[in-house]
């Protein structure tokens, strides 16, 4: 049947004559009963005619929604009711909707099959889905609902969606900011000006709540140096006329710059002297404000007064402005806090993830005395999870006034990663990897991955699984299963195979340290040993089997393990080999870097890297030690240096090494969001043998070191670096590899 446009009659109320209402006749009804109609009138049969209450009745009528006219009139002592039953809905369609899914419309919308329709629903549920759209960037998006006419008072409603095209930013503007330019803010605020090489990204369609983060995001960042009077005034999005762009527009008011003056502490506490937690502050007098200090003194203090036996703590700091100097005087004010427990914690959003993953990362539980610093490091431990879009914590009144709610929104995204690589190596060859990795496996918080890689000389797969909480403790496990086959005729005119599994663990001892225990099984074996390769190396020819321990300990305080900028990390390696099997060595490793932000664009980092081996009661398997090149000193090619056979030119391995890196990254004058970066670097090391080379043996273990120029971008896959190094310290026997592809963060 032809569709119909909505329609609508006023109900009228006829009333020609006064009297006793002796009969009530209902006329119209289909599906509803007629004592159900006389149910809602305010008269009944044997009542005096009443205008006013005729009139309340019809409205009553209205307002069940069953009816789409309603009229009453008097034919003699009879009230007549006519009505017209609003029909009932068969099926709800969407036609032209593609962003969205018909599953999404439909639990957005409040009207469904085999109930009644009416008008004022329709109109509602209308606007219910062009929020839906426009909360997806689609503000031209225009929606016209239809009805169909069946028989027996039936309809189907279909709603023709025209989506439109997304609304993108044309451009992003401040007004009022003197200290950074336009371009900085940019970097800053999430929302993005549409680009070609965004196409991966959803943060140049405009979406309203992410304008509201931008404007913490701005207030976080002139606060974070410096200005303290810091206020986004205005943050104003306007549609053009064709409704396909929008222009933003943020008036911010930055104020003026100030250092901190006088620090204080005013404990209120028994028992408490300012001296006993004075080495918590992390802020200092004469350096520029930072909110970000004063947040981390709060909570120093509060881990330093519960750590002297106060459970309900209060830390609150008062800062006065002196607007002559621009300095602000900060008093940290320490006093008992309100006595109030945690009620419970409810979580909602988390369709796959369990609740128990998201509950274990909370320093707080159930009965728990509540302690603000310890929800805000819980949140923080939450979203470093990186299981999820969005996470919202609050506290909420609980059901009586010492106790309180704690309620966690999150919003779930993918964690499962598809990585594909290809890059080309002198030593390797052409290069191929594919990597499937699941950080959330099952919603457990498990970590699931398989890394396949293919070279010419090169070929690996390897299967690993993590539990991060073990037995629901703080205490990690998993394991390693690995298969390597490598194609060394070039290096050392041998070909290997390795085959090993091996069982891990670890755990925290503080927030920063860490500790890893290792054992590993494996299998080695050198084959196709060229008849002219060096006599060291014939001797290695066949299986070798390894039974080792590792121990670990890590100090970590990176702002980010893919991409640092700030912060620093060590880590001392262990190995022995020798608990069975036909390998025994011991092994140490250390290894340290840093990360130190010169100013706002320009990176300085170092690292270093030191390992020695030593064979127990018999002498170091060939696979077994450090073959330097490519990964410690750029310009060499993996095993480009160290001891060699004077007269096959094979790599023999090293039994110590230590290198040295320096590197400053900048930008390149690109927008920040496309993630490349620039740098230049100096690397340098050495590698030999611990006891004297024979004259068969070319090991001088001199310096080697090289220079040169490279760029980083942060690929939707990982890092993607590319170097150009250029040795400046050699041997003739050295093998140089000037140009240099890597995956992942290997500095």
């Amino acid at each position: 049947m032809a569709a119909e446009p909505f329609s609508a009659r006023a109900g009228q109320v006829e009333i020609t004559q006064a009297g006793v209402i002796e009969r009530i006749d209902v006329n119209g009804v289909q599906r509803v009963e007629p004592g159900t109609v006389k149910s809602y009138l305010l008269v009944r049969e044997g009542d005096s005619f009443d205008p006013l209450r005729v009139d309340r009745s019809l409205k009553s009528l209205f307002a069940t929604g069953l009816f789409a006219d309603v009229s009453i009139n008097t034919q003699g002592s009879t009230l007549i009711v006519n009505v017209v039953e609003n029909p009932v809905i068969n099926r709800i369609a969407f036609e032209g909707n593609r962003a969205l899914e018909d599953e999404t419309l439909e639990a957005e919308i409040s009207l469904r099959p085999r109930i009644i329709y009416t008008r004022t629903k329709v109109q509602d549920d209308l606007k219910r889905i062009l929020t839906l759209y426009r909360r997806q960037g689609r503000f031209a998006v225009s929606i016209e609902p239809k009805v169909i006419q069946l028989p027996q008072n039936r309809i189907d409603l279909a709603f023709e969606i025209d989506e439109g095209e997304p609304t993108t930013i044309r451009s992003i503007r401040f007004v009022g900011n003197r200290q950074f330019s336009d371009r900085k803010l940019r970097s800053i605020v999430r929302t993005k000006e549409t680009a070609w090489y965004r196409f991966l990204s959803s943060n140049d369609i405009y979406d309203p709540d992410r304008l509201t983060l931008d404007r913490e995001l701005l207030r976080q960042h002139y606060l974070s140096d410096g200005y303290a009077d810091f206020r986004v005034t205005s943050a104003i999005a306007e549609l053009t006329p064709d409704q396909k762009d929008f222009f933003i527009t943020f008036g911010v008011n930055e104020g003026k710059r100030y250092k901190i003056g006088k620090i204080d502490i005013d404990a209120k506490l028994r028992d408490l002297k300012a001296k006993d937690i004075t080495g918590a502050l992390k802020v200092e007098t004469g350096e520029w404000y930072d909110i970000r200090d004063v947040d981390k003194s709060i909570d120093e203090i509060v881990a330093r007064v519960g750590e002297l036996g106060y459970a309900f703590v209060d830390v609150r700091p008062r800062i006065k402005r002196d607007r002559k100097t621009h300095q602000l005087n900060i008093t940290f004010q320490v006093k008992e806090g309100p006595r109030v427990f945690v009620e419970r914690i409810d979580i909602s959003g988390n369709v796959r993830t369990l609740d128990k993953v998201i509950r274990r990362e909370f320093e707080l539980v159930e009965g728990d005395a509540f302690n603000s610093a310890k929800l805000r490091r819980s949140n923080n431990r939450l979203r470093r999870l990186d299981f999820f879009e969005k996470v919202t914590v609050d506290k909420i009144p609980g059901s009586s006034p010492d106790k309180t709610v704690i309620k966690v929104e999150v919003e779930e995204k993918s964690t499962g990663t598809i990585s594909l690589g290809a890059g080309f190596s002198s030593s390797l060859g052409p290069i191929g990897e594919v990597s499937l990795i699941e950080r959330n496996f099952l919603g457990r918080g498990q970590n699931l991955g398989v890394t396949f890689s293919l070279a010419a000389a090169r070929s690996e797969i390897d299967l690993s699984f993590t539990e991060p909480y073990f037995l629901n403790r703080d205490v990690s496990a998993g394991f390693d299963v690995f298969h390597v086959r490598q194609d060394l005729q070039a290096l050392s005119s041998i070909d290997s195979n390795r085959t090993g599994f091996r069982i891990r663990t670890g755990y925290r001892v503080t927030p920063d340290l860490s500790q890893r225990w290792a054992y590993l099984i494996k299998r080695a074996s050198i084959t196709n040993v060229d008849s002219g390769a060096a006599q060291l190396v014939k001797d290695q020819e066949g299986k070798a089997f390894t039974s080792q321990i590792s121990h670990k300990l890590i100090y970590d305080t990176l702002d980010s393990k893919l991409d640092p900028t700030e912060g620093y990390t060590a880590s001392f390696l262990t190995d022995l080999a020798g608990l069975g099997g036909s390998v025994r060595h011991l092994r140490n490793t250390i290894r340290a870097g840093l990360h130190h932000p010169i100013n706002e664009d320009l990176i300085f980092s170092v690292g270093s890297k030191v390992g020695y081996i030593v064979g127990l009661g018999e002498d170091i398997k060939f696979l077994e030690r450090y073959f330097v090149g490519d990964t410690e000193v750029r310009g060499f090619e993996s095993s480009g240096f160290g001891p060699r056979d004077s007269a096959t030119n094979d790599a023999l391995g090293a039994e110590w090494m230590y290198s040295t890196k320096f590197q400053l990254s900048f930008p390149l004058g690109l927008p920040e969001d496309l993630g490349i970066r620039g740098r230049i670097f100096t690397d340098l090391g050495s590698a030999g043998k611990l006891s004297p080379s024979n004259s068969d043996v070319q090991d001088d273990a001199s310096l080697r070191m090289s220079a040169g120029f490279g760029m980083t971008w942060r690929s939707p896959m990982g890092p993607l670096g590319m170097d150009a190094g250029f040795p400046i310290l050699k041997e003739s026997y050295d093998k140089e590899e000037v140009f240099q592809i890597n995956f992942g963060a290997r500095f």
